[in-house]
């Protein structure tokens, strides 16, 4: 170097970088290297290392709703077997891959499961307390959508070389552990609110005819009730400035897969999970069909945002799939405020902004004008600063 020539500073080192550096290397990743089996033991161990601690302090990570419904002797099996799958895995990998940092992780995590008592750990004190977790709801959560999606990711691709641990995997997996982890302030910010004012302007006339109905009837009432009050709400977080500068967080991700649906800011989350809400509980559904809808709506938020390609011209005109979807995020001027449904394409074709070109899919997602800061906290606040 010159006398004279700038000194270019060291790029900023984000916690993916470092996870990467500890991790990584240039072997190859498929299957008999090791990669994937270090993984899932790191993963695996993760979780296992959680669920023993809800046996440990079920009132403070547990769901008072669900520890009831537990068949305990089946969870401690269950928690027993996960870490010696993550002894064994994590031999594999130790075995198979030069680089041991993954294989070393994951036994380290089994015997921090394993100190701690495994599936054997007395149970704590159960009883309701005022403040709590929802650690169970996240390791069941992490198992049920990773279990089905990531396989299918792998198999069924629409980028088949973008990867798990894709630019931003770890912000997004922030964002999934604290919508499952703090359900109790998700419940107060939301149901507590709705359940209020519902009570107040609820027709009781309304609330008995739609309860009349047969249940199916019902359902699919509440699936297009639901649809239509989130399509005016997300229209109305494109169109109102103050708005979209909370929602732009979530149009941040610049690669799609199952983690991607899972980066929304909690102003976005608690004004539409609330007016959605609100709609069901005033028009009276059975609340198992709101229930149900609820499974729907989670299974399919994730399904549209997820590396996937299926294709079916006929299905994709009348039920909202990744192709619909990924033209909503897209970075395009032509995919600019189109496709605001989650389940029925036929709202947008309704209102005029349906948008699905023939055999093509976007070229890239995000934001064109600006990038966000890494992080949940960093976007978290990042909204509320002042526009340059």
């Amino acid at each position: 170097m010159g006398a004279g020539e700038p000194v270019t500073p060291p790029a900023h080192r984000t916690a993916e970088d470092w996870l990467a550096r500890i991790f990584a290397d240039a072997a190859p990743r498929r299957f008999g290297t090791g990669w994937i089996s270090g993984v899932l033991a790191v993963g695996l161990g993760l979780l296992a290392v959680f669920a023993v601690l809800c046996l440990h302090f079920p009132q403070y990570l547990t769901l008072p709703e669900l520890r009831s419904l537990y068949p305990l002797p089946l969870v401690r099996l269950a928690i027993d077997g996960a870490i010696l799958l993550v002894l064994v895995l994590a031999g594999l990998s130790l075995l198979l891959r030069r680089k041991k940092a993954l294989g070393l992780a994951g036994l380290a995590l089994a015997m921090v499961a394993l100190a701690l008592g495994g599936g054997g750990a007395e149970l704590g004190d159960g009883s309701r307390t005022s403040l709590y977790l929802g650690l169970d709801w996240f390791v069941l959560g992490t198992i049920s959508t990773a279990a089905l999606f990531v396989p299918l990711e792998r198999a069924f691709a629409l980028r088949r070389n973008q990867g798990p641990f894709r630019k931003g995997w770890l912000t997004d997996a922030q964002y999934f552990f604290l919508a499952h982890a703090l359900v109790q302030l998700l419940s107060v910010l939301v149901v507590a609110p709705v359940v209020y004012f519902a009570a107040m302007i609820a027709h009781p006339g309304v609330q008995g005819a739609v309860q009349a109905l047969p249940w199916l009837v019902q359902f699919a009432l509440c699936v297009l009730l639901a649809d239509l009050a989130q399509y005016w709400v997300h229209r109305a977080f494109h169109a109102v400035p103050l708005l979209w500068r909370f929602h732009k967080v979530h149009h941040s991700v610049e690669v799609m897969d199952w983690l991607a649906g899972s980066r929304l800011h909690l102003v976005d989350v608690i004004a539409t999970r609330g007016l959605v809400l609100l709609a069901l509980v005033l028009a009276g559904f059975a609340q198992s069909a709101v229930y149900a809808y609820l499974a729907l709506v989670s299974f399919q938020a994730v399904f549209i945002h997820a590396n996937l390609a299926p294709r079916s011209g006929w299905l994709e005109r009348w039920i909202a799939m990744p192709r619909f979807h990924h033209w909503h995020h897209g970075i395009e001027a032509e995919a600019r405020d189109v496709n605001f449904a989650v389940h029925l394409p036929v709202i947008d074709r309704v209102f005029g902004t349906y948008h699905m070109p023939q055999d093509r899919w976007p070229n890239g997602y995000g934001l064109a004008e600006e990038r966000a800061p890494e992080g949940w906290l960093r976007q978290l606040v990042w909204p509320l600063r002042k526009p340059t």
